[in-house]
């Protein structure tokens, strides 16, 4: 099972002149996935930022389009633990249509670096047992359909 999911419709602004869902916007749509699933797990961005410890930028994302998705139309957007290595971490994602088809995929990796040297630095035991926890789930999307 993913680490988090949950149902997103895709709006007018999220496409473009074509009225196709703009390549840019599925990074915008996961990393607000991303931002949650870190919530989750006791990482909220405002805690980073006001603690000053550690810092987790992304260091390569790519990502794949399968199918046009347009106004209107409801995803599954999830997000699952690829891989846990020394100083970083891989995540993947899927926009799942209604119909169970993958509409796109990306997947980012994150490095660990210290908030003041700026520098990478081992995961921190906490980060890295939590991801554990996550590591190999698998990515099928959930039966249910959005309420």
């Amino acid at each position: 099972m993913a680490a988090l999911k949950e149902f997103y419709t895709i709006k007018l602004h999220d496409t473009d002149a074509a009225g196709i869902l703009f390549f840019a916007n599925q990074f915008r749509i996961i990393h607000d996935l991303y931002e949650r699933f870190l919530a989750t797990i006791g990482f909220a961005f405002q805690d980073r930022f006001s603690r000053k410890d550690f810092l987790i930028p992304i260091v390569r994302a790519e990502a794949d389009f399968n199918h046009p998705l347009t106004v209107g139309d409801v995803v599954e957007v999830s997000v699952s633990v690829a891989a846990v290595g020394n100083t970083s971490f891989t995540l993947e994602y899927y926009l799942t249509d209604l119909n169970g088809a993958t509409a796109g995929y990306a997947r980012t990796v994150h490095v660990t670096v210290d908030a003041h040297t700026m520098r990478k630095m081992p995961l921190p035991q906490t980060l890295r047992s939590k991801l554990e926890g996550f590591a190999g789930d698998s990515l099928k999307p959930s039966p249910e359909k959005p309420r």
